[in-house]
């Protein structure tokens, strides 16, 4: 299990295995064989969270309706933790 930065670490300052230990813990799954790309469910919408090569992008589902946004890796783990779990 790797050991996460403090809240306020910006995501580029996280080694990978600390990423995808965050995503686990947020509830995501990993979609093999793409394994840059996460699903995270929630009653009210599901998202799609990719880690690019600069940004993170997410794309929520709700009713339809598909919101995206991308996420500099310069935000703390915690700015983008609120959003993404914030929904659509």
């Amino acid at each position: 299990m790797a050991m996460l930065p403090a809240d306020g670490t910006p995501i580029y300052h996280h080694p990978l295995p600390a990423l995808e230990h965050w995503l686990r813990q947020l509830g995501a799954r990993q979609q093999v064989p793409r394994g840059a790309v996460w699903d995270l469910h929630r009653p009210e919408w599901s998202a799609r969270i990719e880690l690019l090569v600069e940004e993170l992008e997410v794309r929520w589902h709700q009713e339809g309706r598909e919101t995206q946004r991308r996420f500099s890796y310069g935000l703390s783990r915690a700015d983008v933790e609120a959003a993404i779990l914030a929904g659509p």
